[in-house]
């Protein structure tokens, strides 16, 4: 019989772990958002990677943030090519292959969070996800973040403040609204919204209130235009899978990863209202001016949204009407 000294007994147990550990399917999920400095989308997938990890299913998750695998753009296109295994994606960014998904950007659509709790059980989310699937992704996690705007010309808050301002808007429907009220339009995604700044490509922009801290966007602006109560600006940022990659797991790997997304977005919940305030205190602590937009303001922006946004959603894109009208039918 064949015996083991105590060193060669130690080697054999490492081997066979690390064997084991080779032999787990490995997802990678992609992000445009800074990893490891408490963004919290980046802290959603890194909650579903260590839920999965202890689960002991033979899955892991493989987290690259900061646009380390796929660029911001990219990442819907490899996603349902199954080039990409998951990411937590702005939907709206895919609105140019899929326009239905501007109902996630719409101004105005979503009043505060939780009205876009509401929403994700609705009938207009249903029809969103339909799209999603139909288009090979699936959704692991609900996320909805309220933003505003910043400039370092001036502060933004009824519809003329925006004049002559060149403006990062974050799709088409944001777009159309701000060019009819006098703006000058630049298509990026969050992550680059810092350099066209400090490089004069932008005078303003909006977005989340997450990308306004994570981004740093305080050191290039002069006043931040936070949601407050008339937050006009909502975007949805869900967790999603590849199709083809969810077919090839196990059902117990499946159930994991959807009670890991169940998790994962409970913590959002938790945390999204307090975001916006962080945005606050972080912009306050570093001198920049704080505003709101008034109800007048608000209204103002409304009125020319639904001559812009809303009326081209719903004459151009196939069942655009009846997607604004099941989220207008959400109280």
């Amino acid at each position: 019989m064949k015996r083991y000294t105590l060193p060669a007994v130690a080697a054999l147990g490492l081997a066979i772990a690390a064997s084991s550990a080779s032999a787990d399917t490995v997802l990678r999920a992609s992000h445009q958002f800074p990893g490891g400095q408490g963004d919290i989308r980046d802290e959603m997938v890194q909650l579903m990677a260590r839920q999965v990890e202890e689960a002991d299913v033979g899955l892991q998750i493989q987290v690259y943030p900061g646009q380390s695998l796929f660029r911001a753009g990219e990442q819907w296109g490899a996603l349902v090519r199954g080039r990409l295994d998951m990411t937590l994606l702005p939907l709206d960014y895919a609105s140019g292959r899929h326009p239905e998904f501007s109902a996630t950007l719409m101004p105005g659509l979503v009043r505060n969070h939780e009205h876009a709790a509401r929403l994700n059980d609705s009938e207009y989310m249903g029809m969103i996800k339909q799209v999603i699937s139909d288009n090979g992704a699936r959704v692991l996690a609900d996320s909805w973040l309220a933003g505003g705007f910043a400039s370092s010309e001036q502060c933004i808050t009824s519809p003329d403040t925006v004049a002559g301002q060149n403006i990062r808007a974050a799709g088409p429907a944001f777009e159309q609204m701000l060019q009819a009220a006098g703006a000058s339009i630049a298509s990026m995604p969050s992550s680059e919204v810092y350099t066209a700044m400090q490089t004069g490509v932008l005078d303003a922009a909006n977005t989340s209130s997450m990308s306004f801290v994570s981004f740093r966007l305080y050191e290039q602006v002069e006043c931040l235009t936070e949601p407050g109560d008339f937050a006009l600006w909502f975007m949805y940022e869900p967790v999603l899978i590849s199709e083809q990659v969810w077919q090839g797991l196990t059902e117990e790997q499946q159930a994991v990863l959807m009670e890991a997304g169940e998790a994962a977005e409970a913590y959002f919940t938790a945390e999204a209202a307090a975001v916006d305030q962080k945005m606050v205190d972080v912009y306050r602590e570093n001198g920049i001016e704080v505003v709101s937009m008034s109800e007048e303001d608000y209204n103002a922006w409304l009125d020319i949204a639904r001559e812009t946004s809303y009326k081209n959603f719903a004459e151009n894109v196939p069942n655009g009407q009846a997607i604004i009208d099941a989220a207008l039918a959400v109280e």
